[in-house]
């Protein structure tokens, strides 16, 4: 079924003031020119994957309460809401589209489809091509799309998921990447063109013949067929020898390495353009090591994953509810790329009611174990305060005393034996 079936357009009053924001269209002819879709450089694209696959992983809980009375999904209408935003994708697909726009546009936006009681029943994510702030006469928020279609469609900001990225000129939206992207992406095609220029043309000119005399066309054609006859053919009898007359001034063999872009330039651009995105080599190629992956979790995922959780947050839950500590996280549990020695040595957390057994069996992708959801502790990591009061009934013991029960007690485990 049609989105536009499914939510409802928000008329707005004509008294409104207006903010837009121009976001990357695609309507490129495959070459990167701005106006065009970045996202078919393969060098952006290999830049955002990492970044977008990271987050889709991503897993989506809604908490309630604190401490002993934390509940992990307790309404199960909030937990299908998040596994599956809508029929079209899961959560995990969600995610990853919203994380692709938000590198592209430094804006990503998702609505909220509400039911006839006002609870969330799906979220769309919504790749416009503009979007335009509008307020009515009560100064409440509406955002107006411009869809890839070139329909328009209007929503409450209440009902949308806003993540940004470089807020600073903007109250409402992120800074476009457009004056910083330009610039060095003309730099990286216009490279490409010339890589592929030469690479067609060290496959027609091998060699350049200079003459000493001004030629005729058709005399310098006869030329050259006799050249190629003599010294480029194959079964030629020459021996590789080659005699020259005065009208031939330089023979000379074309090296296609004359016409390819500096290659050290070419890795800056490139450089400039993983900096741009906050990767590197290791992360796109997947050649990181644990520190590594985790100084980029640090800078990249986790900020999104926090922004998303209050986005969500905010704009699922009512006041009211967020004040009974209602909340929406997502956490790495499946960003799993500790080693197998971290990973071993987790099961200290798992003796001392750090992590259950399910828990840390998660982290090397075992399914989960009847009872595992369990914490355990060891009994010398007990909490202190257990065992205070027994602590203070023999605080004040004497030897003697301490002698006598452990006789007492001693003599009534002999009795039982001799019972049984």
């Amino acid at each position: 079924m049609s989105i536009f079936k499914k939510i409802k357009n928000l008329f707005v009053s004509p008294n409104t003031t207006a903010t837009k924001i121009k976001l990357i269209t695609d309507k490129g002819n495959g070459y990167y020119s701005w106006g065009g879709d970045i996202f078919k450089s393969d060098i952006v694209r290999s830049c955002i994957r990492p970044y977008a696959k990271a987050v889709g992983k991503l897993n989506a809980k809604h908490l309630r309460g604190t401490g002993k009375d934390l509940k992990v999904n307790p309404d199960p209408y909030i937990r299908f809401l998040l596994e599956e935003p809508n029929p079209l994708m899961t959560g995990q697909l969600f995610q990853e589209k919203l994380a692709t726009q938000l590198k592209l546009n430094n804006n990503s936006f998702a609505y909220i489809v509400r039911d006839d009681f006002g609870f969330a029943s799906e979220m769309y994510p919504l790749p416009a091509t503009m979007v335009e702030a509008l307020y009515d006469d009560n100064m409440r928020l509406y955002l107006k799309f411009q869809l890839q279609n070139s329909k328009y469609v209007t929503f409450a900001y209440t009902d949308i998921i806003h993540l940004r990225q470089d807020f600073n000129k903007n109250d409402i939206f992120g800074d476009t990447p457009k004056e910083a992207l330009t610039d060095l992406m003309e730099v990286v095609t216009t490279t490409d063109q010339s890589v592929i220029n030469a690479i067609k043309n060290s496959n027609i000119v091998k060699w350049l013949l200079r003459y000493s005399t001004q030629l005729q066309p058709e005399d310098l054609k006869e030329n050259l067929k006799v050249f190629n006859d003599a010294f480029l053919d194959i079964e030629t009898a020459s021996g590789g020898a080659m005699g020259v007359d005065q009208t031939v001034a330089e023979v000379k063999q074309v090296d296609p390495k004359d016409y390819v872009p500096n290659a050290t330039q070419m890795d800056k651009s490139i450089t400039r353009i993983y900096n741009f995105f906050g990767t590197n080599e290791k992360i796109i190629q997947g050649k990181y090591n644990e520190d590594e992956w985790v100084a980029y979790y640090e800078s990249e995922i986790e900020p999104i994953a926090l922004q998303l959780g209050k986005e969500v947050t905010r704009k699922i839950f009512s006041r009211k509810e967020r004040g009974f500590d209602n909340r929406i996280v997502y956490d790495a549990t499946s960003l799993q790329t500790a080693g197998m020695q971290t990973k071993l040595n987790l099961f200290q957390m798992v003796d001392r009611g750090g992590m259950s057994p399910n828990e840390w069996r998660e982290v090397f992708n075992l399914p989960p174990c009847p009872g595992g959801d369990e914490y355990i502790r060891r009994l010398d990591t007990a909490v202190v305060n257990k065992y205070a009061d027994i602590i203070n009934k023999f605080k004040n013991i004497t030897a003697e005393k301490f002698e006598l029960m452990l006789k007492k007690f001693s003599e009534s485990e002999d009795k039982d034996a001799a019972k049984n």
